[in-house]
């Protein structure tokens, strides 16, 4: 993958999560603010290699409404990722047993679900761009003190990022199918997804 080439947002809120990577860069996790990021994320979910995630054609105003719902909420949670001070990701994680995907599979305690964005890219394709920031996700996710398990549910569709969750660990699951979500803050399509999970690193 490369870097992709977008400008900072506005948003004053500070980093929760930083780690250095090395040969990769400093990668830092801010929490989203809907108004001052809405611009940023609305142009890269328009784009076609984001229809998996599912807001191809969303508004900016609807963007921002769907991540000020998020925001709301103590149960999910997005942040925006960078890499040496410039936007690369979008990363979400969120309790299961308070999301739709808990409806397709036997939760455990201590799973904690997860999305990755990334952003669009410019130039040469950069080898281990999507491991370094994966490293630091995660290193985020386990740090927490309650999860166990990390649960991913890509599109079943998206080959190249269930190629890229086992390359990083993951274990495949079952395909599932993630039912509708029709709520007047959100709306959610069902869509076939691919379950996958990745254990805490033991001590």
């Amino acid at each position: 993958m490369t870097s992709p080439a977008t400008p900072s947002s506005a948003s004053a809120r500070q980093p929760v999560h930083t780690r250095h990577v090395e040969g990769f860069g400093t990668v830092t996790l801010t929490p989203v603010d809907p108004a001052a990021d809405a611009p940023l994320i609305h142009g890269w979910v328009s784009e076609e290699r984001a229809r998996f995630w599912g807001m191809n054609g969303a508004s900016r105003e609807l963007v921002q409404e769907i991540y000020e719902d998020v925001d709301r909420r103590d149960t999910h949670h997005a942040f925006l990722a960078r890499r040496d001070g410039v936007p690369v990701a979008l990363f979400q994680t969120y309790d299961c047993e308070a999301d739709r995907v808990g409806e397709c599979y036997e939760v455990r305690p201590g799973d904690t679900g997860v999305h990755l964005l990334i952003g669009p890219v410019a130039g040469a394709a950069e080898r281990g761009f999507s491991a370094g920031l994966l490293t630091a996700f995660l290193e985020y996710v386990f740090a927490d003190g309650r999860t166990v398990r990390v649960v991913a549910e890509p599109d079943a569709r998206n080959e190249k990022a269930i190629a890229r969750l086992e390359r990083t660990g993951f274990v495949l699951g079952p395909e599932v199918e993630l039912p509708e979500i029709d709520l007047p803050e959100v709306y959610l399509p069902a869509k076939p997804a691919r379950l996958a999970f990745l254990s805490a690193p033991r001590p």
